[in-house]
């Protein structure tokens, strides 16, 4: 069942087909999740935390705070985790970290676009390329994200952005030198038959299932990398977690402990302020005091969940000698499910 099919459904059978709702442009979303939620909820009046029913929901609606980025950020560190490893970058021929490397991005819906936004912003990477159904843009001194997005909002086509070359087929700006490439955007974009002319060092799967069975073997004979799927993009299903946590608590995460870690920092400043004889400006206390919202601790806990998956999967890969990561990825998943399972005594 597709997204959009789900959509529709939803729209019928629990809103009505005399309301008069505009059809979303694309699949599923915040608000049909709400739909779903206020549905269940209203069937299962009795349950102590119907919302805990399905994620992805409003944040009126028991949602949770960094839910809509969850996913392209996640891109974001995985990818962040993979170029930090001086040994393996050596072996590509790229330098350590994002700053100043060449990324092209296949899609700019709610993955590619966040995964571009942060991996720009906040990694200092050069997005020169943007691919979309409608065409791709291309830049070898870089595109503003944001601004291409909002010029995409605006005339409803990336095309004709300032300052940018129009790639007519967007198919072929995959093909184009860079240093990372990310398809964010439909499955079997890299396949046998194009995959000898993919020029990144890189290949980042945000989208699942951007790269088939035969491409994937031809770019590693010749050496490039492929940052697979089900690690990658699992963002989004991570903090759909976080949100399920909360629900099924009935309590936001910040609301906790904001207020104790407070606290603790206005004591401890106060402290420092009476040993040393200083005093700190009023905004900046209040600054270094404030405790953390709850989008703060989803992303502290998103990141140190990609990170710590990256650790694992990267030590299989070369502590077995498999052949990729993706190898490493589906055994160290069956293995922890088979350790489960011997654990509850399902098999010796």
């Amino acid at each position: 069942m597709t997204r959009r099919y789900t959509a529709e459904l939803i729209r019928k059978n629990f809103i009505g087909p005399d309301i008069d709702v505009p059809a979303p442009d694309y699949g599923t979303g915040e608000r049909e999740m709400g739909w779903i939620a206020d549905t269940y909820k209203n069937l299962k009046m009795n349950e102590g935390n119907p919302y805990a029913c399905v994620t992805g929901k409003p944040v009126a609606m028991q949602g949770i705070m960094g839910r809509k980025q969850a996913t392209g950020l996640g891109v974001f560190y995985g990818i962040r985790c993979c170029v930090s490893r001086e040994e393996d970058m050596k072996g590509l021929g790229l330098g350590v970290g994002l700053e100043g490397k060449r990324v092209i991005v296949q899609g700019l819906g709610n993955v590619g676009y966040h995964a571009a936004y942060y991996l720009q912003k906040e990694g200092g990477a050069k997005i020169t390329g943007i691919a979309e159904k409608e065409g791709g843009l291309y830049r070898a001194e870089g595109l503003d994200v944001e601004a291409v997005f909002q010029h995409r909002q605006a005339k409803g086509s990336i095309l004709d952005f300032p300052g940018a070359e129009n790639v007519s087929d967007p198919g072929e700006l995959l093909e184009r030198e860079c240093d990372i490439l990310v398809p964010a955007a439909l499955e079997n974009q890299i396949t046998g038959k194009n995959a000898e002319r993919i020029q990144a060092k890189l290949v980042a799967e945000a989208a699942n299932g951007p790269v088939d069975f035969e491409g994937e073997k031809i770019l590693h004979e010749r050496g490039i990398w492929v940052l697979p799927d089900l690690y990658l993009n699992a963002g989004g299903v991570t903090v759909s977690y976080f949100e399920w946590l909360k629900n099924k608590a009935g309590v936001s995460f910040d609301r906790m402990i904001s207020r104790h870690e407070e606290l603790v920092k206005r004591e401890l400043l106060d402290a420092m302020e009476d040993m040393t004889g200083e005093t700190l400006a009023t905004e900046r206390k209040a600054r270094l005091i404030k405790g953390p919202r709850e989008e703060e601790l989803v992303f502290a806990a998103l990141e140190e969940t990609m990170r710590r998956a990256y650790e694992r999967i990267h030590d299989l890969w070369k502590g077995r000698h498999l052949p990729d990561l993706r190898t490493a990825a589906y055994l160290y998943a069956i293995e922890r499910v088979g350790d489960s399972y011997k654990q509850h005594g399902i098999f010796p």
